[in-house]
This record gives structure tokens, sequence and C-alpha cells, in this order.
């Protein structure tokens, strides 16, 4: 019977979250140099409500926002004290909780994005 430690690979872990498939470190602490890169999107914001998935509970999702994961952490935790509830920044993607579609387009108006509303 082989030893569970000579076999290697990655072992499955939530405490470190997403991790790099080249130097299998945490994503923050990547050291082989393969940040993902900011997407270059049209210059417009896109505000968006969805349920799928979510058993009937509704989520504000806000795309296209052409920032860095630092600022688009910082966006996401403005948008959350503004409407007065949680969310999570995931795939550079900022999901609000519940359905602040207006209050957020509002926001994200005054700081100067070009905001649409997509889907119903």
């Amino acid at each position: 019977m082989k030893n569970k430690l000579s076999m290697g690979g990655l072992v499955y872990s939530t405490d470190a979250g997403r991790m790099c498939p080249a130097c299998r470190q945490p994503v923050a602490q990547c050291v082989c140099g393969q940040r993902r890169v900011v997407p270059a999107g049209d210059g417009v914001v896109r505000v968006s409500r969805e349920t799928k998935g979510r058993g009937g509970k509704a989520v504000t999702l806000v795309k296209g926002l052409a920032l860095d994961a630092a600022a688009l952490t910082a966006l996401g935790k403005q948008l959350k004290a503004a409407c007065g509830t949680g969310g999570t920044v995931k795939d550079n993607v900022i999901e609000i909780q519940g359905d602040h579609v207006e209050r957020i387009m509002a926001a994200l108006k005054a700081q100067g994005h070009v905001v649409k509303r997509a889907g119903g």
C-alpha cells in the first residue's frame, strides 16, 4: 500500500480559496507570475438580477467592470454597505444579495460609470 504523502498532487481544501494551477499556491500568494489579467470590457457596466441556482433567492450581479481584483473587492464592499446586505466578488462579477438593481445603478452612476440594466 502506498503512503499518502508519496502520491503527491493537490488536495482539495476550502481554507485557502482558489488555487493557481501552475504553482499550486493560493491565488493571492501566487509566485509563478500567472496573475489574472483585467478583462478589457466595452466600458459599459451591466447590472442584472438573477435567481437561477440559488434556491429562488434573488441576487444582483454587476458585470463589465474593468478593475483589478483589489479595486473590484473595494467597490463590492462599498455596494454592500450602500445596500445594507451581504455579497461577494467571484470571477470579476460582484454579487449582492437581494434585488437592489436600481440602488446599485444609482451608486455606480454617481461614481461616473456608464451603467445599463441587463436582463428582465
